[in-house]
């Protein structure tokens, strides 16, 4: 049974336009706190540091691939899929709801707030704790997103290499960024979109597109993504809910939300399956600007790594970071260390929250995890294979590059 809207609610979207919403499921489901909340989470957490732009919400993504769901839904019906009103209701849902378990900041806080937790896994704790207050309607679109529901192309077009999920974020960020080599032609590849023994694939004559999706998204990933700025600023962040949490375990109080403050000073932990977790109503309250209203607050704190740090971030004087294609030795490591070390004057304890090295890595196309194209023939293969294309072998190899990041200076002692 189609759920109609009484009255007819759309959203203006500066991507794409008028987006409708198709029932009164859909709307209560974006009307909830637990949906609202990530109007005030940012989609690309600190990428605004380098480009102001970036300022687009992960509510704008999620309401963006929902409108997305719905156009490739009804390009299948036109080829002859069957798709029911139900299943139409519940891949918008579980698209909708893909991102609901992240936290402030997206990825860059995920493994320091929500340590041993990925935000797949809490927005599966959202989507149980949401049936049960909407008395099981949500079943369905549980099932889509974990992947176990019989039709399994609809769980692609909501978790795959060529997911509607990407094909949201890259338009989105590209045109917030302003970044025009991550431009793809995500309506030519919806179109060309169709479903072979419950599988998803494209047609042979759009696979051009599909090589320029793979590209547009390895380059946004260099430019945009892993951006070398973004990278020093997410360590920064990083370093300094750190050290919030070690003086929190030391017995220190900060100043800060309540929920922030929770999340400082305990490890979250899962019962049995059946159960929600008692933190998870405090998590569904904790977004961007609890972090911000603590970095303003502690710019005054009497400890050096939290003043300075904050301040840091509000007058954006970034770490310097070096980013090469080869890693660093040990003792390239321990020498910027020690230079740095007493170049600033810092202590034992307070050096490692001004310094960070590791690895980054990227690739255009994840060969265990692949893109079929249906051929003129009826042949089912994959897009590596399916035409003389080496600029999509070649992008199935990772490329790595390693950086190292530190203070410049302090400007707070």
């Amino acid at each position: 049974m189609n759920r109609t809207l009484k009255s007819h609610k759309i959203i203006n979207d500066p991507v794409y336009g008028f987006i409708n919403i198709h029932s009164e499921l859909i709307f209560a489901v974006i009307d909830h706190p637990y949906f609202q909340r990530l109007r005030r989470i940012k989609q690309l957490g600190l990428t605004d540091m380098v480009y102001p732009g970036a300022l687009h919400t992960r509510f704008h993504h999620a309401i963006g691939a929902m409108h997305l769901m719905s156009i490739t839904l009804d390009q299948l019906r036109n080829k002859g899929i069957e798709i029911s009103e139900q299943e139409y209701e519940a891949s918008q849902i579980a698209i909708l709801l893909h991102d609901i378990g992240h936290g402030p900041f997206s990825h860059a806080l995920e493994s320091i707030l929500l340590k041993g937790f990925h935000h797949e896994s809490l927005s599966l704790l959202f989507f149980d704790e949401l049936n049960k207050q909407f008395h099981g309607q949500l079943s369905l679109a549980k099932a889509i997103f974990l992947g176990s529901y019989e039709r399994k192309f609809f769980h692609q077009l909501v978790s795959s290499q060529l997911d509607i999920d990407r094909l949201d974020y890259l338009q989105r960020d590209c045109f917030f960024t302003g970044v025009s080599e991550g431009t793809i032609g995500a309506d030519r590849i919806i179109k060309m979109m169709t479903i072979v023994d419950d599988r998803l694939v494209i047609e042979e004559k759009g696979i051009y597109s599909i090589e320029n999706f793979l590209n547009a998204r390895r380059l946004m990933y260099w430019q945009v993504y892993l951006h070398k700025t973004t990278v020093c600023a997410e360590k920064m962040l990083i370093n300094l809910i750190l050290r919030a949490k070690e003086l929190v375990y030391s017995g220190e109080r900060l100043a800060g939300s309540v929920e922030l403050l929770e999340f400082l000073q305990r490890d979250l932990s899962v019962g049995p399956a059946a159960e929600i977790p008692d933190w998870l109503e405090d998590f569904s309250q904790l977004d961007d600007y609890d972090v911000w209203g603590a970095i303003k607050l502690w710019k005054n704190s009497s400890d050096l790594v939290l003043r300075e740090i904050s301040h840091m971030f509000l007058t954006r004087k970034l770490f310097k970071i070096q980013l090469v294609n080869r890693a660093f030795t040990e003792d390239e490591i321990n020498r910027m260390k020690s230079g740095l070390q007493s170049k600033l004057g810092l202590s034992d304890r307070d050096m490692p929250y001004f310094f960070s090295s590791g690895v980054i890595s990227n690739y255009g196309y994840l060969a265990e995890d692949k893109i079929y194209i249906l051929t003129k023939k009826g042949e089912v293969m994959d897009v590596a294979q399916a035409a003389d294309l080496p600029n999509i072998k070649a992008m199935s190899k990772i490329v790595k590059k390693y950086y190292a990041c530190h203070a410049k200076n302090l400007t707070l002692r």
